[in-house]
């Protein structure tokens, strides 16, 4: 099965296409400009692996948490994308596909994933990989979730977790604190661990349709309105 993915939740854009066994990537630091790099890439992977959008099995997207900007346009692209070609569409979870590439990357089975979500909290979530009866795939132990960096427990048991992502760096004694075993800060998520894990729901018939696909924001609100401030209401 073929299957075009995409992430545009951090300030990184990223685009992969294959078949798992093979990928071809592009990835930009895009800032702000997600809405103006993203379809260019999507053209260049297609174009560099040779697979036109009719051909694909399906379309995966980076479904959050992140950046509610990024998290909208890559929801809006999949989605576009998909209806023109009649495509199926998968949401992944941002916080599980940076666990996966944390296990590529450095092979490990039990992360922490966390993001700066600004504010001074982070997205966080912990996953644990293979145990049965979910052999090959990432059990949830603490589901997507916002908070203080200081509010983040490691649920017992799990000693042998290691952190990814750029809240280590934004937040250095995180990891320490936390007691993990290793912490890699440049870890993000990336379209082939977003590819890597879609491809197995794909074939389970676990993908949507184009307008089913939702983004999972975790923090509903950016912003307070003046009365909420003037009231010293806090998010």
């Amino acid at each position: 099965m073929r299957i075009l993915a995409l992430d545009t939740s951090t300030e990184w854009c990223s685009v992969a296409a294959g078949d798992g066994s093979r990928w071809h990537m592009r990835d930009e630091h895009a800032g702000q400009a997600h809405s103006g790099r993203i379809l260019p890439l999507v053209r260049a992977v297609l174009a560099e692996a040779g697979i036109a959008l009719a051909q694909l099995d399906g379309i995966a997207f980076g479904a959050g948490p992140g950046s509610f900007t990024g998290i909208r346009i890559g929801c809006g692209v999949a989605q576009g994308l998909a209806l023109g070609a009649n495509l199926p569409v998968i949401a992944i979870p941002t916080l599980e596909a940076l666990a996966q590439e944390a296990r590529r990357v450095h092979g490990w089975n039990v992360v922490v994933p966390c993001l700066d979500a600004r504010m001074r909290e982070v997205y966080a979530a912990v996953y644990r990989f293979g145990e049965a009866p979910d052999g090959g795939r990432w059990r949830v132990v603490l589901a997507p979730t916002v908070l203080p960096p200081s509010a983040l427990r490691l649920p017992a048991g799990h000693d042998d977790a290691c952190g990814a992502g750029n809240a280590y760096a934004a937040y250095p004694s995180l990891g320490a604190g936390l007691g993990l075993a290793a912490v890699d800060a440049t870890l993000r998520p990336t379209a082939q661990s977003i590819g890597d894990l879609a491809l197995p729901r794909l074939a389970a018939g676990e993908a949507v349709d184009a307008a089913h696909a939702l983004p999972l924001y975790v923090r509903h609100r950016v912003a307070l309105t003046t009365a909420e401030r003037d009231a010293g209401a806090r998010l």
